[in-house]
């Protein structure tokens, strides 16, 4: 739902499911939608349903989702590399901290375009063994520390599928950290995954 829903919904979605409040998410999630006018696609409605059904909601909501055949561009343009504000205390803080965090495999931030300042999109790339909810909650928690309030975090895996968004968003983005190792998600690759819960869980 990156680029989809309001950052300040999406992010507070994304640390419920980091925390397990599926009983919130349940309901909340297809009723963001619903509020926001957000379309989904067939394959994205089947994962709504198997995961609101699983965390015991109904599936009423999920089918009065309106319904999309194709996710479309980000609204909100990216800036080119090396355009935005550049490099920032909070930079500094997330490459320190992404040497430490298990899963991590690679760090990026984009700038994207906002009705004030530059928005701050951080992506992280996780090794098929993270839990990506859990990782995805970890740096949002560590970005409203640094005064972030709605703190933009995408948790990439190693065989995500494509998404306009992220495509966009790394096409913009500026290597942070990265593992002697770790692959930097290319924006070939770069998407949602299938799991149920991914819909928020990592963009």
């Amino acid at each position: 739902m990156a680029g989809r829903l309001p950052d300040r919904l999406l992010w507070r979605l994304r640390d419920w499911l980091s925390c397990g409040a599926h009983v919130a998410l349940r309901t909340a999630l297809p009723r963001a939608l619903l509020r926001h006018r957000v379309g989904v696609t067939e394959d994205e409605r089947a994962r709504l349903r198997a995961a609101v059904l699983a965390w015991g909601g109904p599936a009423r909501l999920v089918d009065a989702v309106l319904h999309v055949d194709a996710v479309g561009e980000p609204g909100a343009p990216f800036l080119d590399p090396g355009a935005g504000p550049g490099w920032d205390d909070t930079d500094l803080v997330l490459r320190a901290l992404a040497p430490v965090t298990e899963g991590v495999t690679a760090i990026r931030r984009a700038w994207r375009a906002g009705s004030g300042a530059p928005v701050r999109v951080v992506l992280v790339a996780a090794d098929g063994g993270a839990d990506r909810p859990t990782l995805a909650g970890a740096v949002q928690r560590a970005l409203r520390a640094r005064g972030e309030a709605d703190p933009c975090v995408e948790v990439l895996g190693p065989s995500a599928g494509p998404s306009p968004y992220h495509r966009a968003a790394l096409a913009a983005s500026e290597v942070l950290w990265r593992s002697a190792e770790g692959r930097v998600p290319s924006p070939t690759r770069a998407g949602q995954g299938a799991q149920a819960g991914e819909l928020v869980g990592h963009g």
